[in-house]
């Protein structure tokens, strides 16, 4: 079994070819390719996590879709003063489907 670690929007993902990946947004249209930096590369028994050997790695992927993320409420209150402050956000994210992993 083939999959990688990669850098995806700040955080880490594992990734195989054929998965749906959630990402922060990223430029672009849809049906657009986009390449990962990769951070780790499992080939079967093979691991591979020397930067030198990763720089000719990469990771291939689709973009299929941009959406947004569940609402989160922020709110705020301090006792006795009056004080209520309500605030939302919804985090622009994209999908994408992993197409290829080369070593």
């Amino acid at each position: 079994m083939v999959y990688a670690i990669v850098r995806a929007g700040g955080r880490q993902e594992k990734v195989s070819i054929g998965d749906l990946v959630t990402l922060d947004r990223v430029a672009g249209e849809a049906g657009s390719t986009i390449e990962l930096p990769v951070l780790m590369l499992v080939d079967g028994e093979k691991v591979t996590a020397d930067a030198k050997a990763l720089t000719s790695a990469k990771v291939t992927a689709e973009k299929v879709e941009d959406l947004r993320g569940p609402k989160v409420v922020i709110q705020k209150y301090k006792n006795k003063t009056g004080y209520k402050k309500r605030q939302g956000f919804r985090a622009d994210l994209t999908k994408v489907k992993i197409t290829a992993i080369d070593s």
